[in-house]
């Protein structure tokens, strides 16, 4: 199995500093350029099933590599939406009283790490068990990519650094589940 997991392109929440979590988000001129580019590397990919949150960010980057692949349908799903982020969605984080040189502070009503640890979990053993032998691609936000990655490596907590929007992230998944890292975090196809 090879898994292709990458983020949504920039969106106009993201230059502003918004924490968005399980609000649409909306790209913005870079995020499309963004994601037509990401759509252009990845046009020679032979994709079996693309798999993309359902939240319109997402969505709209998933649509734009589409257009390169024809016979793959995009499954549209909340299972990999970003972390909802509770009281601080929709709030830019100069707003959210957070040192910065202690961890992110955990919203009252939001998804805690390990909840979105297990969904990440869930989703993986769902597509190993579904997918043994595709090509398969995620389109999905930079809380759960980072969150899906450390399932696949067999870490117990997210210690992925951000990943940055469109990057491309490859793993091949072998029937014992071990994993090859193929490539992390890149953006080169954004430097043309």
């Amino acid at each position: 199995m090879r898994i292709i997991i990458t983020r949504h392109g920039e969106t106009e929440e993201n230059k502003l500093g918004i924490m968005q979590g399980h609000l649409p988000g909306k790209l913005s001129s870079k995020g499309i350029s963004q994601a037509k580019k990401l759509a252009k590397r990845l046009k020679t990919e032979n994709l079996d099933f693309i798999y993309s949150s359902d939240l319109t960010r997402a969505a709209d980057t998933a649509k734009e590599i589409a257009k390169y692949h024809k016979n793959t349908s995009i499954k549209f799903t909340k299972e990999i939406r970003e972390k909802h982020h509770g009281e601080f969605q929709g709030k830019r984080k100069d707003e959210i009283k957070w040192d910065k040189k202690s961890a992110f502070p955990q919203p009252k009503k939001g998804e805690s790490e390990k909840k979105l640890y297990k969904r990440a979990e869930k989703f993986i053993h769902k597509l190993i068990h579904k997918h043994p032998e595709d090509n398969i691609l995620l389109v999905c936000h930079g809380g759960i990519a980072s969150t899906l990655i450390s399932v696949i490596t067999g870490q117990k907590l997210n210690t992925m650094n951000r990943l940055y929007n469109t990057s491309i992230n490859i793993f091949e998944i072998d029937e014992d589940r071990n994993h090859k890292i193929i490539c992390n975090n890149c953006i080169k196809h954004l430097k043309s």
